[in-house]
């Protein structure tokens, strides 16, 4: 009796220890996207971070590592690992109990922007072949759900993956091949966060701080301001809004008194909107993922914000400077892409038109330090605003990163980028940075093989003007030192300015560098 008794007594202290135990293990919550497959960033101190009940002790495990924090009376706990090497080796990180498998280090890149950064590697070219070669296992994938919402999100739910050929049909095309080339240039592990959204404009990826950097987005960063609750700006808004309804109300009653319809009420702060969403999918996408650790971000957007010009370069310095302070990481390197060419060329428009000025502002975002932008005006598609040769994008974006990055000082990762020119009589000198092997007239590509030159071709889609602002178009021929190009036109014979591929679609623009990659459109002017 008395054995059976102390077996009793024991087996019911061991189920109370199971239960107390799960019970600890389920107290602690971790970040949606913090699962299997996922991968931690090197060479910097990796932030990991979850919830528990206040005053908990959480513990973290990897790598030989043991940190050990305490919850605060928040609920929130954070640990950063310390700096690690790359490590292809697929281990497992324990956190409060939980154990996340195959877990590996290397570099992370944010995939952002509209439909083109979306677009899936299924439709793109070479689709099957594409899917049937992704056999990359320190390839890590995981796409963020659609949300766009008035307040910062602090969780993600979403899946990492291993890119295979299973996996990689509808991951982001544009993020897959600028992963594939720096991981197969450097082998090490590349982990790619696909957060976009098709038909997106610029200003709902923009976190609050970013519109606060920028003077002239002071109007949207009063309004972002307005509308966050517990800020200042946020109370006095209600506060004028109570006002206005006590105002309101005893001329409403009188008015309904003497049969007659009162005046509308005061609308409250949060109904009048922002303008363009202004941060809503930064709060649903990308705010939860901040600060996890990343090497940098990669954008393709700007077809939505099409018809704007210099103030689309404020955005830009609003949207990049924005989310380095979320991350509170540095100056961690942006790259993006400028639009493609589009529509129907307009032989006419010497002076440019469309999606030129759009494209300058792009080119003058290259002045936001650590930035680099591919140029595609040679790969679009005049009937389809999404080209299908995502490759080329892919690959031209991963240049940068190889030369900026990755210490391959020898990669030539540009065209020919507008740099300044002289006035000689009535020629303009043009220069240029990124000529790499010389400059030449290129042929226009076909599919993915590479840019050839044109031996006796004319260079084309150059402009020029005098004082008179009137734009003519111009002979333009590559100077014997490879480096400039000389641009006259008989009917200018005091020039002032060049314009080069300034238009929707620059149809015939042909400047290259002997690299194969494009020059991108240009104005010396500000008219």
């Amino acid at each position: 009796m008395r054995r059976n008794i102390a077996r009793t007594i024991v087996t019911s202290i061991a189920i109370l220890a199971i239960v107390m135990s799960n019970s600890l293990m389920a107290a602690v919550r971790l970040p949606g996207f913090f699962n299997d497959n996922m991968i931690l960033q090197r060479d910097i101190p990796a932030p990991l971070w979850g919830w528990a009940d206040a005053g908990e002790e959480v513990t973290v495990e990897f790598a030989g590592q043991t940190k050990t924090v305490k919850t605060g009376a928040d609920g929130k706990w954070m640990v950063k690992l310390d700096a690690m090497k790359a490590s292809p080796e697929g281990r497992i990180l324990k956190i409060g109990g939980k154990e996340i498998k195959n877990v590996v280090v290397g570099d992370i890149y944010i995939c952002s922007g509209q439909s083109n950064m979306e677009w899936s590697t299924r439709g793109s070219l070479n689709a099957a072949e594409e899917a049937q070669n992704a056999k990359y296992p320190l390839i890590r994938l995981v796409t963020t759900p659609r949300l766009q919402i008035p307040t910062p999100q602090d969780d993600i739910k979403a899946q990492w993956q291993e890119c295979s050929p299973q996996t990689v049909g509808n991951f982001s095309a544009v993020g897959y091949f600028f992963g594939r080339k720096l991981h197969k240039e450097t082998e090490i592990p590349i982990g790619l966060i696909n957060s976009s959204w098709g038909g997106s404009r610029i200003e709902p990826w923009i976190p609050p701080e970013g519109f606060m950097l920028v003077p002239e987005l002071k109007q949207i960063a009063d309004q972002v301001a307005a509308s966050a609750p517990g800020s200042e700006a946020f109370k006095k808004g209600y506060q004028d809004y109570f006002n206005s309804l006590e105002s309101w109300m005893p001329k409403a009653k009188a008015a309904v008194a003497e049969d007659k319809r009162p005046a509308t009420p005061p609308s409250a702060p949060s109904s009048k909107g922002l303008p363009f969403g202004a941060t809503g999918m930064y709060n649903g996408k990308v705010h939860a993922l901040a600060p996890f650790g990343i090497r940098g971000a990669i954008w393709y957007q700007g077809e939505a914000n099409g018809g704007e010009g210099v103030e689309y370069f404020h955005k830009m310095q609003a949207l990049i400077g924005g989310w380095r302070r979320v991350w509170n990481q540095g100056d961690f390197p942006f790259y993006f892409v400028q639009l493609a060419d589009f529509r129907g060329p307009n032989k006419n428009a010497a002076g440019g038109d469309g999606w030129a000025k759009h494209r300058e502002a792009q080119r003058q975002s290259l002045t936001i330090p650590r930035t680099g932008m591919a140029v595609i005006t040679d790969i679009g598609n005049a009937r389809d605003i999404h080209p299908k040769n995502k490759q080329d994008v892919g690959l031209r974006l991963a240049l940068w990163a190889l030369a900026n990055d990755y210490g391959m000082k020898d990669i030539v990762c540009s065209g020919p980028l507008y740099k300044g020119i002289k006035v000689e009589g009535n020629k303009i000198r043009v220069s240029f940075d990124h000529t790499g092997g010389g400059l030449m007239i290129g042929l226009r590509k076909n599919g993915l093989e590479p840019t050839k030159e044109a031996a006796d071709g004319k260079l084309q889609h150059f402009a020029i003007a005098g004082a008179d602002k009137q734009w003519h178009w111009a002979d333009a021929k590559i100077d014997a030192d490879g480096k400039t190009v000389l641009v006259s036109c008989e009917a200018v014979a005091e020039p002032v300015a060049v314009r080069y591929a300034f238009a929707q679609n620059p149809e015939g623009a042909n400047l290259y560098n002997k690299e194969g990659l494009p020059a991108s459109g240009f104005r010396t002017d500000n008219w």
